[in-house]
């Protein structure tokens, strides 16, 4: 079994403890029921409700019921455990999280960066953050036009970045 992000919860929305909740998954009507248990930094969390507004879901969770308890929550990240055919993205083009944590960045110029170490997500693009060893992780956009290839086999990810973009 293996955890993926499918959302951060924004803000609390109204009195009685829901939350809104900024969809990260590309099948948001699965992962976001009443029922479903998420994984957190501070443990389970199970959804009692779960309603649409604006395209995101609004959710009550299990034990929180009152806006004080749902302001605690906001920024947490909600993961779901998903069997390893689920990883297999339907477009070659889309990678999930926990296949490209752990892969070696390769710059055509600079060399080897360093392993990925978590993916951001931005409301534009995800970036990769890049542990590198003695300096700050760096920054890299995962976007076409500065990633070459996704090799999961040789466990690698190739990027032509522009200069300059190391030393930020």
């Amino acid at each position: 079994m293996e955890q993926v992000v499918v959302g951060r919860i924004v803000r609390p929305h109204g009195l009685r403890g829901e939350v809104v909740v900024e969809v990260r998954t590309d099948d948001p009507e699965t992962r976001f029921q009443p029922g479903v248990e998420y994984r957190t930094k501070n443990g389970p969390m199970r959804a009692a409700t779960v309603r649409w507004h604006q395209g995101r879901p609004m959710i009550g969770f299990e034990g929180v019921t009152d806006r004080n308890g749902s302001e605690a929550l906001r920024g947490i990240v909600l993961s779901v455990e998903i069997g390893e055919g689920e990883l297999e993205p339907e477009d070659d083009d889309e990678f999930h999280d926990a296949l490209l944590i752990g892969l070696t960045v390769v710059d055509r110029d600079a060399g080897e960066v360093g392993p990925v170490a978590r993916i951001d997500h931005g409301a534009a693009y995800e970036t990769l953050v890049v542990k590198r060893k003695g300096r700050t992780p760096a920054l890299i956009p995962f976007v076409n036009d500065m990633v070459d290839e996704v090799d999961l086999e040789a466990g690698t990810i190739k990027v032509d970045l522009p200069p300059g973009l190391l030393d930020l």
